[in-house]
């Protein structure tokens, strides 16, 4: 289970990809996200803690419009929008489709309410239900597929956004109640060794990919090791008790001042509670527990922390050489930051209209994550996905592996 939050209740955790037919898929991933959202009440699923978090109902909404968009609107004949402004309400930043509703400002959205939400994603899966019951193009079909994987990436950011709003309530109220279940190794780290050399990495065009993972293409490694796993709280708290944080050497210019401008001292969400230090998680308050991986920590710390140790953060290209041989422990509980800035492979191009908006667009001052978090959906971990996020962002469920030259 990932650091920093408990497990899920089993009526939470994220169901096994039916691999039927689309239409039992569609029904399974659409009633998931519902499932997420049904702990909270109306007044959680409204608040905006911070700009880069949306709301629960925002999530809701936005994954029902990608679908009504670019699915009913053009290929449902008959099919009547639920809202004509919701266009622009719900609209994430597709500029190609239209104007759209600042993101900054989606806090302050307290219509349309969560019944309203409801009753549109009602719409529009009725829409959508009808549409599948139909013989569709290979291209249509692409785009659902596309749609479903859309929105199982919200349903892990709607993890991570509540947790940010939960956190900023100083009652720090749980989000499930549920025991913690947690995987970790606190033993020695111990190294997986590869030698080197040409290989291949990106995804090979078998089953469902994103367009960032693509195209498949040749890289040269020199001779690294990668731990078997990730860096731990127990690890973490020794960088703090040697003044990690307040050592200038160990950071880079724009991570040492962050750390002076947000006043950083030790992952987000922990909390010192006299000489130890307790977590903030998805199902309340708890000491930190040594052994098992840390979680919310930003590019910056993950570098800082690197060099304290005399060891760097692997490469995209050598975390998946690593990850397609080997299965290293504890993978999957955080996502793992990696030295490789966020660029398109060689060769590749994005998908033609809006939905090529995607991706590529983001593809500057932002660093890859690998791996995975137990918010993560099945079928999100392979070793090919690239996530991202800018480098001082702690609100993911993050951490790290170290790598070193050999």
């Amino acid at each position: 289970m990932a650091p920093n939050q408990p497990a899920l209740a089993p009526e939470l955790r994220t169901p096994a990809p039916n691999q039927g037919n689309i239409v039992a898929r569609f029904i399974d991933v659409r009633a998931y996200t519902e499932q997420l959202a049904a702990p909270l009440s109306a007044e959680d699923q409204t608040v905006q803690s911070m700009p880069d978090v949306s709301p629960t109902k925002w999530h809701r909404a936005h994954t029902t419009w990608f679908f009504e968009t670019f699915l009913l609107q053009p290929n449902l004949a008959g099919y009547e929008p639920f809202h004509p402004q919701y266009r622009y309400l719900f609209n994430s930043y597709y500029e190609a489709v239209g104007d759209r509703h600042p993101r900054s400002e989606r806090g302050l959205l307290s219509r349309p309410g969560i019944a309203e939400i409801a009753s549109y994603r009602r719409h529009v899966d009725e829409g959508m239900l009808e549409l599948l019951g139909r013989p569709l193009p290979p291209a249509v079909e692409g785009l659902v597929e596309l749609g479903l994987h859309h929105e199982q990436q919200h349903q892990e950011l709607l993890l991570m956004d509540i947790k940010h709003v939960l956190w900023s309530n100083p009652l720090l109220p749980a989000y499930v109640d549920s025991p913690a279940s947690f995987r970790g190794d606190g033993d020695a780290a111990r190294w997986i060794t590869h030698r080197g050399g040409t290989v291949e990495i990106g995804h090979d065009g078998d089953g469902f990919a994103f367009d960032n993972e693509t195209p498949r293409h040749t890289v040269y490694l020199q001779p690294f090791a990668v731990s078997e796993r990730p860096v731990s709280c127990g690890d973490w708290l020794a960088f703090i008790d040697d003044g990690g944080y307040a050592r200038p050497d160990l950071w880079l210019s724009d991570g040492w001042a962050a750390v002076r401008s947000e006043h950083w001292e030790a992952p987000s969400y922990w909390l010192r509670d006299g000489d130890c230090w307790q977590v903030f998680t998805l199902g309340g308050v708890r000491a930190v527990d040594a052994a098992e991986p840390v979680c919310h920590i930003s590019y910056y710390e993950a570098d800082a922390y690197a060099r304290w140790a005399g060891q760097r953060l692997p490469t995209e290209a050598e975390w998946e050489t690593i990850r397609a041989i080997h299965r290293p422990e504890v993978f999957g509980d955080v996502w793992e930051w990696t030295a490789s800035a966020y660029l398109p492979y060689p060769g590749f191009h994005p998908a033609a209209g809006a939905v090529g908006e995607y991706n590529g667009k983001f593809m500057v001052n932002q660093h890859v994550l690998r791996g995975g978090s137990i918010a993560t959906p099945s079928g999100h971990t392979r070793p090919t996905y690239r996530n991202f996020f800018p480098p001082g962002a702690r609100w993911p469920f993050t951490g790290l592996r170290l790598a070193r030259d050999i």
